[in-house]
């Protein structure tokens, strides 16, 4: 998560979401950088737009505790509707950038972009 918060820290300063910078944060922050992560990250995020894809998370109201029933249910299943587009886009971002790194890297260690995330 640190990899996606360091993009995002760099979008809301206007700066650019490149290897150097991104590295850059990452090291600001105490975390030990694999550039093969920053690399994927970068290339996943080259063709998203970051402003429309925070909208759209905006968008969706937190959920809050307590029971699925009546229209609170409705409401949940809407959020997971929003939340699964989201997310379709980022795994898609995701492969395209995993498809370039395995053409570049013949070595592949097994992680894939998974490991961005979690």
């Amino acid at each position: 998560m640190e990899y996606v918060y360091a993009a995002l820290i760099l979008n809301e300063s206007g700066e650019e979401i490149n290897e150097e910078n991104l590295t850059d944060v990452l090291d600001a922050a105490g975390v030990d950088v694999e550039e093969s992560r920053v690399k994927a990250l970068v290339a996943a995020l080259e063709d998203v737009e970051i402003e429309e894809a925070v909208e759209q998370a905006a968008a969706v109201p937190a959920g809050g505790a307590g029971g699925a029933g009546g229209a609170g249910g409705a409401a949940a299943a809407g959020d997971a509707d929003a939340e699964t587009d989201a997310e379709a886009e980022a795994d898609e971002a995701e492969e395209e950038a995993e498809a370039e790194e395995e053409d570049e890297d013949d070595e592949a260690d097994g992680e894939g972009l998974g490991a961005l995330f979690g």
